[in-house]
């Protein structure tokens, strides 16, 4: 087993890989920017390193920092946590070129999942279904309309290289395709330096699940579920449940077998996340994940299975925890991601917590690195935490979760609490009955029965 972890990340996810450290018997470095000096998994932490100033360019994606930090430390391991260098290829090859373990898949996976084209090539190829749509980047707008009179209007213009909602525009009829290329083209460049775009349908009322897998880099791997993360709001997730009110326990075994006997062939090592489309009983490809997710506790809960140290055994050549036989879904369980935003505008809200109380009781669960006094920086996201909670039962679940939202306390700054407080009681979200558009137009007023 690895010696000494160094968590090349911050906030409640830097504190979760800290706990699965503590409970394997690894020591620790945290590693923080200025503005995280007091910051929990810091104090926390076996041992901690400054690795710059606030701007994430100059210490968490700082390489050299980290790769020095490792040095001073003798760390022998690097977590790259979701976000930052989680899903860099070349961070994991650095590292291997300094004989340090990177706790995530191997390099040639996380740049072949990287490129959203490539990605839907290889789901193809490995008998994953995908959304129809172009076969490559789109070289001009002929080329793109041929594709989507093929496939029809709408359709969702893609950064190749995307990912986060960034780069993604919908083309409702072809007087729109034009300016959504060029305008999704230049969004992509700027994000993420490349203009590339591609072209799928775009389904009317999807929901989006996505598949949690997990593999021992040798060729055996294992899914745990699904996980339901339709509640967005532009293309980022705000809620997410496992499993999915729409799954039967038949669509839940074939899609999963499907994910996990791909992980197989592919040798996949870690932990990752097979994304879908879902809508009128088929599921279609849209992306892989090689990392954690922020959402995982949600499996978590319904499986009994800690992701984040099985995560940490594997990477050390461990055995997988199960086979798929011994997988079993235990029970209902919902994520609410609360942010450090206005509710109604969602603008940020960074600043000092003046009063927090955390919610507790039978099947409720925390992750946030926030307390009383604590000082949330303007620099990086707007996460203050995540409410995870369970039930036998997804109507005990949502009892459950409406009474942990009307005891958690957060003063000091705006967050998005007031939303979720008024979700939980909203008939559509009682039911299960909403897709991935669903609450934008809720946020706008619109009636969604039509």
């Amino acid at each position: 087993m690895f010696d000494k972890i160094l968590i090349a990340n911050r906030g409640e996810i830097a504190l979760r890989v800290l706990r699965a450290c503590k409970e394997l018997g690894i020591a620790t470095v945290a590693v923080h920017s200025t503005a995280d000096a007091e910051a929990m998994h810091v104090r926390l932490a076996d041992e901690s390193v400054c690795i710059g100033p606030p701007p994430s360019k100059d210490s968490y994606l700082n390489i050299p920092n980290l790769l020095a930090a490792c040095e001073i430390t003798g760390a022998d391991a690097v977590h790259p946590g979701y976000g930052f260098l989680s899903e860099n290829a070349r961070f994991a090859e650095i590292l291997a070129e300094h004989n340090l373990g990177f706790i995530g898949p191997k390099a040639e996976h996380i740049r072949l999942m990287g490129d959203k084209i490539e990605a839907k090539r290889t789901a193809k190829r490995l008998g994953i279904p995908v959304v129809p749509g172009s076969d490559g980047a789109i070289d001009d707008v002929d080329e793109a309309m041929k594709v989507a009179k093929t496939i029809g209007f709408p359709v969702l213009v893609k950064a190749a290289a995307g990912g986060g909602g960034r780069g993604m525009k919908v083309a409702q009829t072809a007087d729109d395709l034009a300016l959504a290329i060029s305008t999704a083209g230049n969004e992509a460049k700027s994000a993420f330096g490349d203009a590339s775009v591609y072209l799928e349908k775009y389904l009317q009322k999807p929901r989006h699940i996505e598949i949690q897998v997990l593999g021992d880099g040798r060729g055996g791997a294992i899914h745990l579920g699904e996980r339901d993360c339709s509640l967005q709001r532009r293309h980022q997730k705000v809620w997410e449940e496992g499993p999915s009110p729409v799954l039967t326990a038949a669509a839940r075994a074939r899609i999963g077998e499907t994910c996990a006997k791909a992980m197989r062939e592919m040798k996949y090592l870690g932990v990752g996340t097979v994304e879908f489309l879902y809508e009128d009983g088929e599921f279609y490809f849209i992306e892989m994940n090689t990392r954690i997710q922020v959402e995982h506790p949600v499996t978590e809960a319904i499986t009994g299975i800690d992701l984040v140290l099985e995560q940490i055994r594997v990477a050390n050549g461990g055995d997988l925890p199960a086979t798929q036989d011994q997988i079993t879904i235990s029970g209902h369980a919902i994520e609410c991601r609360i942010n450090a935003e206005n509710p109604e505008t969602f603008r940020p809200s960074p600043g000092k917590i003046q009063r927090y109380h955390p919610p507790g009781g039978l099947g409720v669960r925390i992750d946030s690195a926030v307390y009383q006094g604590y000082t949330i920086p303007p620099y990086y996201d707007s996460l203050v935490g995540k409410l995870i909670v369970h039930g036998k039962t997804r109507a005990e679940c949502l009892m459950r979760l409406r009474r942990a939202l009307d005891e958690i306390v957060v003063d000091g700054i705006e967050t998005t609490l007031p939303l979720f407080r008024a979700l939980v009681r909203d008939h559509d979200i009682i039911d299960g009955d909403y897709h991935i558009h669903w609450l934008e137009q809720y946020l706008s007023g619109v009636d969604r029965d039509k």
